[in-house]
């Protein structure tokens, strides 16, 4: 496919004419910004500092597409007097904001915060493989060192290749505030047990959350029914001293629904062994809040036996017992002793009057990594704000978290849209609170995590999608109308969602900010998954050589070379020869079904292939170029929208056309879910979301522009001359 830059009159006539006759604000003389996360009804802590705002707020929207946004602006789906409909009437918009390659959420926003592409940051994919250490092995983008390491002896590099836009501010004496953006964590990156980057400077600044972490308790569904439930006077006498009441008996479950143990010391987690030292067992009450003369069970209380129903008040991280009603959300629940400070919460989907039929969920448990160097920032939002709320998660509407099998999709969207609601919302509290009490701060980056989550679930928009991922014959015409609507309104609530986001963190910050909303990538609708494994033994690759690591529709691929991996065994000439090999099967590739492949150059299922240099002063397997750096894999590849590595079914699901599925060989199946990002940069498709304004920043628009300049662009309006950055100031928006 080529990659002509190609733009949409249509798109820009709307941003010229929604743009066109908005008052600029004066600018005003303001050297302020600062970045945080709450969850909690006190919002006025720092309240005494006026005056003093921060002078840039970035605000990352996780997979934004600026076509959706203006779409959804247009048709009243976003309020025009929303965050990203104000910020855009008043200030600069881009039309398309090529990301960097690959297209992957790790990979886009460590190039957002150096201002430096991947070949140079050292991050080339959400998942991939330290060159040095063993083929078994891979790290997450999201947790590696940025700006690369010293190979040998293994170390931190004395010369990174990249680094923060907040090392280069905090180095002239500004300040920075990060929460959950993705590389300030405050965490020691190690490879093969030798830390390779150190927290300090890198991955610290003024004031560093990092993003929440799995605390070793998946969701899970429930199903009970009136036979679950007896009467227990000591629950009624214990709700009574909370008070709490209910019109008809009070029911509890005799026995516990679940149990489960937590380590009372950082950073183990918990599990549902009875092996760590604190223990819980969870039981269920019923209650009838409604006084109506009739029995109606509507609210159900969760409570650890081992503490009982407590009356409060609590304060946080502590919960309490988590009360649900029938049509509420979900209610927090705090695994109290816990020394990682775990949590997670409850969700009622069903609930018949009379108890016959119970439903409902404990979403996964989480945490915010206790990492030493950020210890009292941590702290200060589990205390403040609360413990990490569950994020949406794709492991219940693809049931693969135990228990929903027997959950109705439209319980399980529910559930979905809930998380999705009550996650931002955390979220945008730790970004008000960073504001209101670091308002010293030069700098505040801001990350959320929608819309990214429900476009990964619910981009339902291809006639070549499957509505019912288990049936080949659910596309085209045979799709499921009623689902293919129901997704595009979940897609609609998540821009809805994060859009409130965008308002009510700007609303902190004051008229004097100038607030910056990026995302870090498009996102394109897939149809069929992609074994690369597959593709590899089909064209006669020995695979027991090689390591696969992929993210999306993204793939890069190691061979174990001697010398290189920890234990590498593949000798030099063995070494070019599975280099070529590789680079031929990968560039052979092809899907032959012409009901899939139509969009496609001559059904070439990848777009970009980059291969190692295999000839250079460094040594082979060391060789980088414009395209392959440090520790991307001796073969790179992206895939065609359309295709995706994630996605493959257990059993796997022939598409409509293809031979029965064969694990062995089959290379293309139905997917169980339905968005991707990945994908070239250059294409529109992938496009980034890029909208400023403030005093600082004109009215205009952008045809064209890079997420590489925003860092740069950043640096520019604080006063400090950008350094090791690949970007380019963006000069035209500013006053």
């Amino acid at each position: 496919m080529s990659k002509k830059t190609v733009f949409s009159l249509m798109a820009a006539t709307f941003l010229a004419t929604s743009l066109a006759g908005v008052a600029v604000p004066a600018r005003a003389d303001n050297d302020d910004r600062d970045r945080g996360f709450g969850n909690s009804p006190d919002h006025g802590h720092g309240g005494g500092h006026h005056g003093r705002k921060p002078q840039v707020v970035l605000i990352s929207l996780d997979g934004a597409k600026p076509d959706f946004i203006r779409q959804f602006i247009e048709e009243g789906v976003l309020p025009r007097n929303g965050g990203l409909a104000r910020l855009m009437h008043r200030g600069a918009v881009a039309i398309q904001n090529v990301t960097a390659s690959p297209s992957l959420t790790a990979v886009s926003h460590i190039e957002i915060a150096t201002g430096s592409n991947a070949v140079h940051n050292d991050i080339p994919s959400n998942t991939f493989q330290a060159v040095v250490a063993p083929i078994s092995s891979s790290i997450s983008g999201f947790a590696a060192p940025i700006g690369g390491y010293q190979e040998s002896p293994l170390g931190p590099s004395p010369h990174p290749t990249a680094t923060p836009l907040w090392v280069q501010l905090r180095q002239q004496g500004k300040k920075v505030a990060t929460a959950t953006w993705p590389g300030g964590d405050g965490a020691d990156i190690a490879i093969n047990g030798t830390v390779v980057q150190p927290a300090q400077p890198i991955r610290v600044t003024n004031y560093t959350v990092p993003f929440g972490a799995f605390g070793g308790l998946s969701a899970q569904g429930f199903s009970l029914s009136q036979t679950d439930f007896a009467p227990d006077p000591a629950i009624i006498t214990a709700l009574q001293a909370a008070g709490k009441f209910s019109y008809s008996p009070v029911l509890a479950t005799p026995n516990p629904i679940e149990t489960f143990s937590c380590s009372s010391a950082a950073p183990a987690t918990c599990t549902s062994a009875s092996t760590l030292d604190v223990k819980y067992a969870i039981r269920v009450a019923a209650l009838d809040t409604t006084n109506d003369n009739v029995v109606n069970y509507d609210t159900l209380v969760f409570f650890d036996a081992m503490q009982g129903i407590k009356p409060g008040p609590f304060h946080a991280p502590s919960t309490g017992p988590a009360y649900v009603r029938l049509g509420g959300e979900n209610a927090p629940f705090f695994f109290e002793g816990s020394g990682a400070k775990v949590g997670a919460a409850y969700f009622v989907s069903q609930l018949a009057p009379d108890l016959s039929v119970v439903r409902f969920a404990r979403y996964g448990a989480n945490y915010i990594p206790r990492n030493a160097a950020v210890l009292a920032d941590v702290d200060d939002i589990n205390n403040n704000i609360g413990f990490w709320r569950p994020q949406a998660d794709f492991r219940i509407p693809e049931r693969l978290s135990p228990g929903f099998t027997n959950f109705p999709d439209i319980e399980i969207e529910t559930m979905y849209e809930d998380m999705v609601k009550t996650f931002v919302r955390y979220q945008a509290d730790i970004g008000e609170r960073a504001i209101q009490n670091h308002p010293e701060a030069d700098l505040v980056m801001v990350y959320i995590e929608q819309p990214d989550g429900s476009e990964h679930q619910f981009l339902l928009t291809d006639p070549r999608q499957g509505t019912n991922p288990k049936d080949p014959n659910s596309i085209g015409a045979n799709q499921d109308a009623a689902k293919v609507a129901r997704y595009a309104s979940y897609i609609r609530f998540a821009y809805q969602t994060a859009d409130k986001a965008v308002k009510r963190i700007a609303d902190a910050a004051g008229p004097d900010s100038n607030v910056i909303v990026v995302s870090d990538h498009g996102f394109a609708p897939f149809h069929t998954s992609v074994s690369m494994t597959n593709i590899l033994k089909n064209a006669g690759v020995d695979t027991s050589k090689v390591a696969i690591r992929t993210s999306g529709p993204a793939v890069n691929i190691y061979v174990n070379l001697q010398n290189r991996e920890q234990g590498g065994s593949v000798d030099p000439a063995t070494y070019r020869a599975l280099v070529m090999q590789i680079t031929d099967a990968v560039k052979n590739a092809v899907d032959p079904n012409p009901k899939f492949n139509f969009s496609l150059d001559s059904g070439r299922l990848f777009t970009v292939v980059e291969t190692r240099p295999l000839q250079c002063n460094a040594g082979l397997g060391q060789c980088t170029s414009k395209t392959i750096g440090q520790d991307f894999g001796d073969v790179f590849a992206l895939m065609a929208p359309g295709y995706n590595f994630d996605g493959i079914q257990n059993p796997g699901v022939a598409r409509l056309g293809d031979a029965p599925f064969n694990a062995a060989t089959t290379t293309l199946s139905m997917p169980n879910f339905y968005g991707a990002h990945g994908h070239d940069p250059e294409l529109p498709v992938m496009s980034a979301t890029f909208i400023a304004a403030g005093p600082d920043i004109q009215k205009t628009v952008i045809r064209r522009m890079r997420n590489l300049d925003v860092a740069p662009t950043i640096m520019r309006i604080l006063g400090v001359r950008p350094q090791q950055v690949d970007g380019e100031v963006l000069r035209d928006i500013l006053r």
